[in-house]
């Protein structure tokens, strides 16, 4: 059995899927509201990111240094997205599946989006420990130090 793209539904060898979850993902109650404008420039750049791994295509990173640039409040654009893009490639590698990124556009949430926005917000905070059971869920064994020194980087860009 594989993973499907969404990260949860099983597939067959022959490539039949199950109920994916991507109905359970999209969930109106799985959105951008609520979140803080660092928060959703740090999602929007993820997106753009794992747009550009996802394709192949330049377009995407070079979208994602002009949204940093342009986004108010940023001071250093190319360093966020280099901490994005490397938060983005250990999330990819740490995985036994892809990563379900929604475009950057939209104003909804995937389920790995969701577990994203809650580490930004827990490195963001002051709860020591905290951040390492959340990734430890997140990525399992093995990626637990590298994501957690990613997300932390991210966090006070």
């Amino acid at each position: 059995m594989m993973q499907d793209i969404c990260g949860s539904a099983p597939v067959s060898e022959a490539g039949e899927a199950r109920l994916c979850p991507l109905k359970a993902a999209l969930s109106p109650s799985r959105s951008i509201e609520g979140y803080d404008d660092f928060s959703r420039v740090a999602l929007s750049l993820v997106r753009f990111i794992g747009a550009a791994y996802a394709t192949g295509a330049s377009d995407c990173w070079e979208a994602a240094y002009r949204f940093a640039d342009e986004a108010p409040g940023v001071a250093d654009s190319p360093l966020l997205v280099a901490r994005a893009a490397a938060l983005v490639r250990i999330l990819r590698g740490g995985r036994p599946c892809e990563l379900c990124l929604m475009p950057p556009s939209c104003r909804r949430l995937s389920k790995d989006e969701t577990e994203l926005m809650r580490l930004l917000a827990v490195a963001r905070g002051e709860q020591p420990g905290e951040l390492e059971s959340i990734v430890s869920q997140l990525v399992g064994s093995g990626n637990e130090i590298a994501t957690t020194r990613a997300v932390n980087a991210l966090a006070v860009c």
